[in-house]
This record gives C-alpha cells, sequence and structure tokens, in this order.
C-alpha cells in the first residue's frame, strides 16, 4: 500500500479520569494508530496525549505501555511521527526522541505538505489577552520551575501533577468549553496570521471541540476535539483536509 496520507490526532489526555478509563482510551488510540500506519507517510500528535507527563533524567511514568511500545514500532517501521508538547505534558526531556525516534516539537511547526503550507499547533496560548494563562504558561516552561520540580521525589512529584493537572481542567467555565463561532480566538488567529504568512490549513487541538473554519476561500482551519467525548482526527490525503471521527 503506498504510504502518502497525514494524520492528526490530539488532546487524547491519557490518565484520566481513573486508571480503567484511561486504558480503554490508551487501546483505542493503539487501535486507530496501528490503522493509520498502513498508509501514513507520517502521524502528528497534536499536544495533550497525555493529562500529565513529567520525565526525569532517568524515570519515566510507569504507564502508557502499550502506546509507547506501539509508537516506537511504527517510527521502526518507517512511519514519520511528530509529537507536539500541550499544556498538559510540555515536560519533556530526550526519552521521545531517544527511546521512541519521535520528532518533538515544543512550538509551532509550518510545514510544506504535497506543496500546501500547513500551521501546526497545539493551540493554547493563541489568544494575546488571557494575560494570567500567558503568565502560567511562561511560568511552567521556566528551566528554574523544571528543575526545582524534578528535585521532588517521583512518587510525590507526579502524584501532585497528576492533581493539578485535573484541578486545572476542572477550573474551566463552561464559557472556556462552548463553541464561540467567529468569536474563537483560534479563528481571529488565523485571519490575522494569513496577512502575514502564506498559510493555506491551519489545525489545532486544546480547545477540544470539533471544529472546522474556512478563513478565506480555501484556507481552512481545523480545531481537533479530545478523545474523552469524540475521538476526532484530521486527515490529508494529498488534495483536501477532512475532520473525521475514529469509532
Amino acid at each position: 500500500m503506498i504510504k502518502d496520507k497525514y494524520y492528526f490526532v490530539a488532546d487524547t489526555h491519557l490518565g484520566v479520569p481513573n486508571y480503567e478509563e484511561s486504558l480503554l482510551r490508551e487501546k483505542k488510540l493503539v487501535r486507530f494508530l496501528l490503522e493509520a500506519e498502513k498508509d501514513a507517510k507520517a502521524i502528528y500528535l497534536m499536544g495533550d496525549i497525555f493529562d500529565f507527563w513529567h520525565e526525569y533524567k532517568y524515570v519515566v511514568p510507569k504507564y502508557y505501555v502499550r502506546l509507547l511500545g506501539t509508537l516506537a514500532s511504527i517510527v521502526d517501521r518507517g512511519t514519520q511521527i511528530y509529537f507536539f508538547t500541550g499544556n498538559h505534558d510540555q515536560w519533556i526531556r530526550d526519552y521521545f526522541q531517544k527511546e521512541i525516534g519521535m520528532i518533538v516539537c515544543t512550538k509551532e511547526l509550518i510545514q510544506n505538505i504535497d506543496g500546501y503550507t500547513f500551521y501546526l499547533a497545539h493551540g493554547d496560548g493563541l489568544d494575546k489577552t488571557d494575560r494570567k494563562y500567558l503568565f502560567m504558561k511562561s511560568l511552567f516552561g521556566s528551566k528554574i520551575i523544571r528543575a526545582l520540580f524534578a528535585s521532588i521525589h517521583p512518587r510525590w512529584a507526579i502524584a501532585f501533577g497528576n492533581s493539578w493537572s485535573r484541578a486545572s481542567r476542572k477550573s474551566h467555565s463552561e464559557e472556556d468549553l462552548m463553541d464561540k463561532e467567529h468569536r474563537e480566538e483560534m479563528y481571529k488567529f488565523c485571519q490575522k496570521t494569513i496577512k502575514e504568512k502564506p498559510i493555506d490549513y491551519f489545525i489545532f487541538g486544546h480547545r477540544h471541540l470539533n471544529k472546522e473554519y474556512v478563513i478565506e476561500d480555501t484556507k481552512k482551519l481545523i480545531i481537533l476535539s479530545d478523545w474523552i467525548n469524540a475521538s476526532s482526527y484530521a486527515l490529508w490525503d494529498g488534495s483536501k483536509l477532512e475532520l473525521k471521527s475514529f469509532d
């Protein structure tokens, strides 16, 4: 089979709400990846694949062995996998690159695919008016904060991180999660960006919405939903970009 398609998935949030449900979602994600591998030239994991991830120099979380093994095998068989750090799983070191072979993106990636320009990112931090969130994002990205957190024993640090991550998600208001139509900050960001850069397609996660926008003419924004409520993904087949659902 010719491998000429590109798959995009985000916000699987493995680890919540409990071990049993997370494991079912992990197994479903593994099935998706193995199915996608059949014709995928590349697979993009667009952030918040894990609800919390903290990686020490010699220690990683003990869970997700099915997913991590599958990712490594897919890479070994020749399919590129891109891993974007999200706001929940940004504290990585080099494990994903060295042990699994994924290409790690800690910021947006602007990439030419089949002659079209794609703007790819997790999508957090695009609302420049949300100063509180931007401050927290900057704080968590600090090398000093990361070093201080890494000095805590994993037994306590991982438990605290998981608790913090759950509390952060629950703190979102109903307005944060609602479909804002053309008031959506991601949409406004795309409108502004295409005036400065020749982007054809934008793909984001983060907002937990299944949403497609036409930005201008054939230019399109796709927002991927999470895999807790809907198992969405985007597919580029060489001529069109579509939002789909995996059963």
